[in-house]
């Protein structure tokens, strides 16, 4: 019986493909860029990537806030694979054919070339990119954002609006005043 037991215990732990428990929906569902990609092949999603540096005071506010707050975090996990990127990793990533890489690693200011292609190198922290399931990017925005101007921009995208209309457009479609 013990023997039964432990041979069903190896096979669920193989039949699970080793996978992690899903984290808990009071926070986002923060995946590798390697693994974004990985995921999308399987069921394609929009992707979120939050482009920031350890030294970034803006960024640690926008993790603080924007990110813990639940309409924010619901979102983002039904909707997008939710990619953290440290623009200055020492990481390497393989993705289309390329290798990016980072040629000072460990060296404040210094970014991988993953961060400087996703941003046409104007690297300025945080950054939010958008990307579609073909991994085309959508659009990129420079700035700190808390829940009331990230909301918007990711239901445009999430909601493909983006194929239709301006963000502008769509801005005045949903009642959200536009800058004159």
């Amino acid at each position: 019986m013990k023997r039964l037991l432990f041979v069903l215990f190896i096979i669920r732990i193989f039949s699970s493909g080793f996978k992690s428990p899903p984290a808990d929906d009071t926070q986002i569902h923060w995946v590798g860029f390697d693994e974004a990609v990985r995921l999308n092949s399987q069921h394609p999603k929009k992707i979120f990537i939050d482009v920031y540096t350890q030294w970034c005071g803006w960024c640690k506010k926008m993790d603080q806030s924007t990110y813990t707050d639940p309409t924010v975090v619901q979102y983002i996990n039904k909707y997008y694979y939710a990619v953290r990127l440290d623009a200055e990793t020492a990481d390497t990533f393989h993705f289309k054919d390329h290798k990016f890489f980072n040629t000072k690693p460990y060296t404040r200011g210094f970014a991988n070339e993953l961060a400087s292609s996703l941003l046409d190198d104007k690297l300025a922290y945080p950054t939010t990119v958008y990307m579609d399931e073909n991994f085309s990017r959508l659009t990129y925005i420079q700035s700190y954002m808390g829940t009331n101007d990230l909301m918007p921009v990711l239901k445009y995208f999430a909601e493909n609006k983006y194929k239709s209309m301006t963000y502008e457009d769509y801005k005045k479609s949903i009642g959200i005043p536009t800058s004159k």
